[in-house]
């Protein structure tokens, strides 16, 4: 039986990044500098994420002359919903982890 999604570390901490201002619009770059993810793994879950309705995209134009729109994401309303949730469980099991460990 596979992992539920949305669990996996990596989505983890590309939704905390985007919860940190859920309603403003991050460039993939700026959430790569961000989480320290590479392109591979961020890119995929950013697609991931609005497929399933989490994310709201868009197109940015650029301020310079001759270079190519950029993409932006942002939470949607249910994205927030879930963010909040999953990090807050990931919070609570590090919590859980730490006691078993004495720290």
């Amino acid at each position: 039986m596979g992992r539920p999604p949305n669990r996996s570390p990596h989505t983890r901490q590309v939704l905390a990044a985007l919860l940190r201002e859920p309603r403003a619009w991050r460039h993939g770059y700026d959430l790569a500098k961000e989480t320290d993810l590479q392109s591979g793994t961020l890119y995929p879950i950013l697609m991931r994420l609005f497929q399933q309705g989490l994310l709201e995209e868009d197109w940015e134009a650029s301020d310079v002359p001759g270079r190519p729109q950029r993409h932006i994401y942002r939470l949607s309303r249910s994205g927030v919903t879930a963010a909040r949730e999953l990090t807050a469980d990931s919070a609570t099991r590090g919590l859980r982890v730490a006691r078993a460990h004495g720290r």
